[in-house]
């Protein structure tokens, strides 16, 4: 079983995504209740501010661990951890 460099803060993740997931929520129930438009917004630009954060730091993980680790392998290794790497990167700048 392959050990992902985000395992050691695994529990840290899963706080954070609890938070966020009870924040969505939290914007369900605004919008149910007819609350006010840039209420909903700032909540909804808080879990936005919140899934980032989440997003950067499994990306700092995978680079100091997965692409590491691959570069110790070998280059191919390395070459295809930084694609990976570059392509996430490429879709959380588009997000």
């Amino acid at each position: 079983m392959a050990v992902n460099g985000y395992t050691g803060t695994k529990e840290d993740y899963l706080r954070r995504l609890r938070r966020v997931e009870g924040q969505v929520r939290g914007i369900a129930r605004m919008v149910e209740e007819e609350e006010y438009c840039i209420d909903v917004l700032t909540q909804v630009s808080a879990v936005t501010k919140a899934l980032q954060a989440v997003s950067l730091g499994l990306l700092e993980d995978h680079i100091a661990h997965c692409v590491v680790d691959a570069a110790r392998d070998s280059d191919e290794a390395a070459d295809q951890k930084v694609q990976e790497a570059a392509a996430a990167i490429a879709r959380l700048v588009r997000s």
